[in-house]
């Protein structure tokens, strides 16, 4: 199913929604689209409009501050775009830079993306016990870089330049 960026009036991302709920905002004239899906079209009886990639509310919603986006797993990958930590492979596990067991805990700063094998092989260790350099470091993504990173792959590629994020 296809997820639709929802932008406040301010352009800050606010959510994400289905195609067809990003429409039927479209058609009652509390949203515009910003960004249209190439080639994707929503047809009805008396309408025809591009299938909305982006969307940006009329009027400006006011959001309780969140000051932390909400640690997954599913998060943690799609933070390392799949990416094993250890050897740069597709990536299919989280695995915890201080291991459980010696305390660590499930935090954006503690887990990275990890391959199956290097997960079994670095086991119950610390990168450093297992001499296994990370690529690079894991960070906390603030709350509006991980609803934009939630839009995985292609979709986050192609989003435009003004919404303050980088594809690489």
């Amino acid at each position: 199913m296809r997820e639709t960026l929802v932008l406040n009036a301010s352009f800050e991302p606010l959510s994400t929604v289905t195609l067809n709920r990003a429409v039927v905002l479209v058609l009652q004239d509390k949203a515009v689209v910003e960004q249209a899906h190439p080639e994707l079209r929503m047809r009805g009886a008396a309408v025809d409009i591009p299938a909305p990639r982006v969307i940006r509310l009329c009027r400006y919603v006011r959001v309780p501050f969140r000051r932390r986006a909400p640690w997954s797993r599913r998060g943690v990958l799609v933070r390392d775009r799949h990416r094993c930590a250890y050897c740069g492979r597709r990536a299919t596990t989280v695995d915890h830079v201080v291991p459980r067991s010696h305390g660590g805990q499930d935090t954006w700063l503690n887990t990275v993306a990890s391959c199956a094998e290097d997960n079994h092989r670095k086991a119950d260790r610390t990168p450093e016990q297992a001499g296994m350099p990370l690529l690079r470091e894991p960070f906390e993504p603030t709350p509006a870089d991980a609803m934009l990173l939630s839009l995985g792959g292609d979709e986050f590629a192609a989003l435009p330049d003004w919404l303050g994020m980088d594809a690489a």
